[in-house]
């Protein structure tokens, strides 16, 4: 299955352009969320995400607004295994949509500690609220990070590089 980047650039022009356009709109901010804006998450080059807690030794991870908009409605969410230990770059699941299918990989290395079982019933919710992490969020799965993982995190661009990346059509 193809990632999630690779989804994104065979979409066509036209979709590709109204998703680039928005997302150099994103808000810090997310109003009537019950979990404050945390400045520690960073995003992958495969629209994935992490929030890592201030602990340092856990965090939540999912897809961003960006990749749920270029891929359309989501009919389908496989979840990663819980307790399942992953590096980074990992297939820890897949989306599918009406336009195509891919999977999500691991941010970090980590260990799957909890997954959001309410996207089995509600894929949409990806659609809906990609990058909140509370309960009835798109977040796909809460993990641990271990001293590889923070390595791996350090890599990982903020929300500004991320913005500029996504508005760059050429990746």
């Amino acid at each position: 299955m193809a990632s999630i980047a690779r989804c994104l650039r065979a979409a066509r022009p036209s979709a590709f352009a109204a998703v680039r356009s928005s997302a150099s709109r994103t808000v810090a901010a997310r109003p009537f969320s019950v979990t404050a804006s945390n400045e520690i998450r960073k995003y992958t080059k495969e629209h994935e995400w992490i929030d890592l807690a201030a602990d340092k030794k856990t965090g939540v991870i999912g897809i961003s607004e960006y990749a749920a908009k270029a891929l359309g409605d989501l009919v389908y969410v496989e979840l990663p295994e819980e307790g399942r230990t992953v590096n980074k770059g990992d297939a820890i699941g897949a989306v599918e949509s009406v336009k195509s299918a891919a999977d999500i990989n691991a941010p970090v290395s980590c260990k799957i500690t909890q997954i959001n079982l309410v996207l089995e019933e509600k894929p949409g919710n990806l659609n809906q609220v990609p990058e909140d992490d509370s309960h009835g969020g798109g977040w796909i799965a809460k993990v641990q990070v271990d001293e590889q993982g923070l390595q791996d995190f350090e890599t990982l661009m903020d929300s500004e590089q991320y913005n500029e990346f996504t508005a760059n059509e050429d990746h």
